[in-house]
């Protein structure tokens, strides 16, 4: 019988840990339930897709500022939000197998037992539905008790909110202006799942855009175009990514209107980010429970208002998840089939490898010396010396690595090295001392090839 291939999602899921991008979390002891501790390659691609979310969302706009607010704020927060409350999935269990799953999520959910089926398909009788708050509770000092009883966030977005005016006072802004911020964030999911696509533990991107109330149409616009945008810059197919209006029976209470921009991964179409109009909704809850004075005064027009607000917020491991899975392909080549990471160098892992083309005549020590003057150069760096250059050059590609730098004896008699490109595989020399500069101009030029 011939040997089933992969799908892709269990290549990439393959991939992530032989690599080193994402491990099954304490899996020495067997591991807990669809948690995941991320590699050293891992980190350095949610370190530059965090790096490239906030440089163009906070560092090239005047008009947004960042915060990191506290993991665990004051209870009473998340009763004014509406999250102890209200925050809760509808759930069903299987009487059968005890198993747990989402009454509204049926249809994409298999039974444990026999995944051919769905639940209520198989032998097992579903239970009637009922709410699960998907709040993370725990307990703040030695006692534990009912007044003792805090929150693990399950946003970033309320941290915003209570700082409003501390920002709106110390950073002498005015709206519209943006509080942005990236943190973790905690859900008791019910079904978790498809990797490290939803789990229980995640980092957010968020970023609360005030606005007054006449402009909200316009700034909601403005920022669906702008995030839909940066995806493909950072070279995200643009044929597998939608702008999904909500339907009116979708919208939150508080929202007048939100867009998913939805990507399609291997197991189909899913939020990738959301964008929605918030209205005043939060301002106006935290200032009545608190009793704070969150309206803003426009000295110009002499008005007060509470202001509207504009809410891009994504999944920084749902949207490095999205960059591997679309990135990734699989090349046939006269030979052999090369598996490649087509990373934008903005967010790759490993920006550039430095090569000896053999471990004599100096080569080594050469290579190390280049590379040291780009890591200086605050570029990311891996110097290998073992196995033939070409089986090197595989491992580089399959890591998404966009440059590669070989010394080999043109580098020893007249300062020049080889620079091999990821995508093309074509080479090129160049002197050792326009490297940096050589790399920084391909890097600022990337296009992903058609």
């Amino acid at each position: 019988m011939a040997k089933q291939k992969p799908g892709p999602m269990q290549t990439i899921v393959s991939l992530c840990k032989r690599r080193g991008f994402v491990y099954p979390a304490s899996e020495i002891y067997g591991g807990i339930g669809n948690t995941y501790d991320y590699g050293p390659l891992g980190v350095e691609l949610l370190r530059r897709v965090k790096d490239a979310w906030w440089n163009r969302t906070v560092t090239a706009r005047e008009d947004v500022v960042g915060l990191d607010s506290a993991i665990i704020q004051n209870p009473q927060t998340w009763v004014t939000s509406g999250h102890v409350g209200g925050f809760s999935d509808p759930m069903v269990d299987c009487k059968l197998c005890k198993s747990r799953f989402r009454a509204d999520k049926l249809e994409d959910a298999k039974c444990p037992e026999k995944p051919s089926k769905r639940p209520g398909e198989c032998a097992g009788e579903l239970t009637e539905p009922r709410e699960f708050n998907l709040m993370f509770k725990t307990n703040l000092g030695a006692v534990e008790s009912s007044s003792s009883v805090a929150y693990l966030r399950p946003e970033t977005a309320q941290g915003i909110f209570l700082n409003f005016k501390n920002v709106l006072e110390s950073s002498r802004l005015k709206p519209p202006f943006g509080i942005a911020q990236i943190g973790k964030s905690f859900r008791n999911e019910i079904t978790p799942g498809n990797f490290v696509f939803r789990t229980r533990e995640f980092e957010q991107a968020e970023m609360e855009f005030f606005v007054p109330p006449a402009e909200e149409a316009q700034w909601y616009d403005f920022w669906r175009t702008e995030r839909f945008n940066w995806y493909t810059e950072l070279g995200i197919r643009s044929e597998k990514l939608r702008m999904r209006e909500h339907e009116a029976s979708e919208l939150a209470h508080y929202s007048t209107a939100t867009a998913d921009i939805e990507y399609e991964y291997p197991f189909g179409w899913g939020e990738l980010e959301g964008v929605a109009c918030r209205t005043d909704f939060d301002l106006k809850r935290h200032s009545e429970a608190s009793g704070t004075d969150l309206v803003y005064f426009d000295p110009q027009t002499k008005e007060h208002y509470t202001p509207y607000v504009i809410e891009p917020a994504g999944g920084i491991n749902r949207m490095a998840l999205t960059f591997l899975i679309d990135a990734y392909e699989e090349e046939q080549l006269e030979k052999d089939t090369r598996a490649v990471l087509r990373f934008h160098p903005e967010i790759a892992p490993i920006t550039c490898a430095v090569f000896p083309l053999v471990k004599k005549e100096g080569m080594p020590e050469k290579a190390k010396e280049i590379e040291a003057s780009l890591r200086r150069a605050r570029m990311s760096t891996f110097y290998d010396e073992k196995a033939a250059i070409g089986k090197r050059y595989r491992r580089q590609d399959e890591v998404g690595t966009p440059y590669c730098v070989t010394v080999d004896g043109d580098t020893l008699a007249d300062d020049v090295v080889t620079v091999r490109e990821r995508d093309s595989m074509a080479q090129e020399k160049v002197k050792v001392s326009e490297l940096q500069t050589y790399l920084f101009e391909k890097m600022g030029s990337w296009s992903r090839p058609s």
